[in-house]
């Protein structure tokens, strides 16, 4: 007779415990979309965990939909709160897509960064400077800079003057939108982004198609980067 045993059980890191437990809270209490949580000092400080412990569960929440983290007005609940298993398998299904995302953006982003340098107009430069610039300003009044950062990459893409990469990039549009959040709430990552950014311009401002293309795919690689990954189990 074979012996069986029940399947393995996942170790749930810290952060989703505490991603569980916000979500939990905001069910508790019946806030509604919309409403706010309290300040991340407050809230660090109930729940006993690090600043930087909580910063990753907001930031898990809001790739999933829970929260949206904004500049200025604190962290705004923007659905229906979940349970915390749901919230665990929800932030693991996203960890789970990551690689095939990054693979994806990596090799359309960089052939776009490539023909932008050959077909850019001076119209097209204008927009990817004020994008750098709004996303800039964002930063230095403290925020995260993910409007400009999309700013950026919808300038650069049409600066491609190519259709159909367009609307592949359209198409995965939201995944982005997930990688992006996550990348640029850690520590310094704004700041290193927005250089990358600039580094990309340069090359195609240059109207160099390889320099282009190796900056993108630099910036790519550092912007994927990100803590989720690294500590999977």
């Amino acid at each position: 007779m074979s012996e069986s045993f029940p399947p393995r059980l996942l170790r749930t890191r810290l952060y989703e415990q505490v991603a569980g437990q916000i979500s939990a809270w905001i069910g508790d209490n019946g806030l509604a979309a919309g409403d706010r949580l309290p300040p991340e000092r407050e809230l660090a400080q109930r729940l006993g965990v690090s600043r930087a412990t909580l910063s990753q569960a907001l930031v898990a929440l809001e790739v999933v939909g829970v929260v949206e983290v904004r500049h200025g007005d604190g962290t705004v609940v923007t659905a229906r709160h979940q349970t915390a298993t749901r919230i665990v398998e929800a932030i693991r299904d996203h960890a789970d897509r990551l690689p095939e995302i990054i693979d994806t953006r990596d090799a359309l982003e960089t052939k776009i960064a490539a023909l932008a340098a050959t077909r850019r107009t001076d119209d097209d430069l204008a927009r990817i400077d004020d994008a750098l610039a709004f996303m800039q300003a964002d930063i230095e009044a403290g925020g995260r800079g993910v409007e400009g950062d999309e700013r950026f990459h919808g300038a650069v893409t049409a600066a491609s003057h190519s259709l159909l990469l367009a609307r592949l990039m359209d198409e995965i549009a939201d995944l982005i939108r997930e990688t992006r959040l996550e990348s640029l709430g850690q520590p310094g990552r704004p700041q290193d982004s927005l250089a990358g950014h600039r580094a990309v311009a340069e090359a195609i401002r240059a109207g160099d198609p390889e320099a282009a293309a190796a900056a993108m795919h630099a910036h790519v690689t550092m912007v994927s980067d990100v803590a989720l990954l690294r500590e999977q189990p």
